[in-house]
């Protein structure tokens, strides 16, 4: 069923536990982290720092947990081409407080589309397309100015001016869910244009894709 994304809510990170050693990860359509003792529970978001690429400084939820391993909801490492055996180990830190950002307007987003490199080799007439990865994703919102000092403002300003690493929450009324890695650029200089609320502009650089969860 298709949705418009009104009653979306956004959250920020704004603190991230001490990170938990991972001694291993598998190769699995739902990958299993070892990690001894690390306390996490059903539901827990994570920022994963790991050796495979593709998988390092990603945000994922837990979806089953043992005393020393959980399984990573949505992440597929099977590809062994993609994510080599043996060579994911790293860490995961817990998202421990999200804020919820209030009484913001004019969400978009840009970037996440691939790129490409034309080439054409001089035995041929005929160019080529490569592909070569992806663009950055980048989203910027309005937040209304009078927001200053609420829990909102005070999270993205702080997060903002230390540079620090967040996740972003985007959960729909549907009860859908997107994480994304991202720091945060907030800017505090009032927009002024008659006839509407004066805002203030945030921006979520993301450091990763987004992992999504159905509703």
């Amino acid at each position: 069923m298709a949705r418009t994304p009104n009653g979306t809510i956004t959250s920020v990170a704004t603190v991230l536990a001490a990170a938990k050693t991972i001694s291993a990860i598998t190769n699995a359509a739902e990958a299993v982290c070892s990690s001894t003792a690390h306390g996490y529970s059903v539901g827990d978001v994570l920022l994963i720092y790991s050796g495979w690429g593709r998988l390092n400084f990603r945000a994922a939820r837990v979806k089953t947990v043992t005393t020393d391993s959980f399984t990573l909801e949505g992440i597929d490492t099977s590809n062994t081409e993609l994510f080599t055996p043996g060579s994911g180990a790293g860490s995961a830190r817990k998202v421990t407080t999200m804020v919820d950002l209030d009484r913001t307007m004019n969400h978009s987003s840009s970037g996440g589309d691939a790129k490409t490199v034309n080439v054409k080799f001089i035995e041929s007439d005929v160019e080529i397309v490569l592909n070569d990865g992806f663009n950055a994703v980048q989203r910027t919102f309005d937040m209304d100015a009078d927001m200053i000092g609420t829990p909102a403002y005070t999270a993205l300003k702080m997060l903002s001016d230390t540079n620090a690493d967040t996740v972003v929450r985007r959960r729909a009324k549907t009860g859908a869910v997107s994480l994304i890695p991202a720091k945060v650029s907030f800017n505090e200089e009032e927009t002024l244009t008659e006839g509407q609320a004066v805002t203030v502009k945030g921006t979520f650089n993301a450091q990763n894709i987004s992992t999504r969860y159905a509703a």
